[in-house]
């Protein structure tokens, strides 16, 4: 298994809810999961904490990052200006088969909850923010949105845990498709304010949750 590949397994399971913040991430323990030397685990911790999707401490070692309130809260707000210039920007260019295939995206995440599978609905709630950003155009917006959604499983399982209210509504997600359809980018952006302001606001403080089993959660699916 290769550096990008250990990386991006861990990068998944943080996006998956798989890996809570806190967690220690021991380089023993993950070479062991992995099959790789503790070499190519340095590696990816530094860079997961280039990200900021893990902290690394002198005498401490690593463990999925603990976003702060503050922290947070700052995320969101980036979020909404960069949607609403994705927005402003696909908008009067999009195309038919583009609304089509944001739509079928769309009943796949409202059928992943229909059949309570939450894994499966959380990963297709990102990709729809994604999907915007790819077909926006613009590839620096799309790039930091990216790297900022990286980020945002780790706020969410932080201070709000696991509460399916606390997640993006695929009602709201169909609104803002239906606003862009029609070309209206200022309805659609008031709309994806709105979706990313519920979550916002309901960030707090929450208490720490005991240490799990490193492996356990990994493998897990």
């Amino acid at each position: 298994m290769s550096e990008d590949d250990v990386l991006r397994q861990i990068e998944q399971a943080v996006i998956d809810h798989r890996l809570p913040p806190g967690t220690k991430l021991k380089e023993v323990q993950l070479a062991e999961v992995f099959g790789v030397k503790r070499g190519t685990i340095r590696k990816v911790l530094a860079r997961l904490a280039y990200s900021r999707l893990v902290d690394q401490l002198p005498n401490r070692g690593a463990s999925v990052a603990r976003p702060s309130v503050e922290e947070g809260r700052d995320l969101f707000a980036t979020r909404r200006v960069l949607e609403s210039a994705i927005i402003q920007t696909l908008t009067p260019q999009i195309n038919k088969a583009q609304i089509r295939q944001l739509r079928q995206l769309l009943d796949r995440e409202q059928n992943a909850y229909e059949t309570d599978d939450s894994k499966l609905a959380l990963s297709l709630s990102v990709d729809f923010h994604r999907q915007l950003a790819k077909i926006g155009g613009n590839g620096v917006l799309e790039e930091y949105l990216n790297d900022i959604i990286r980020r945002t499983p780790l706020v969410i399982l932080t201070h709000l845990g696991t509460d399916p209210q606390n997640r993006c509504r695929n009602q709201e997600h169909e609104a803002i498709v239906d606003a862009i359809e029609t070309g209206d980018a200022k309805k659609a952006v008031a709309i994806m304010n709105r979706h990313l302001l519920h979550i916002e606001n309901r960030i707090e403080h929450k208490s720490e949750d005991p240490q799990p089993d490193l492996a356990t959660l990994l493998l897990s699916s």
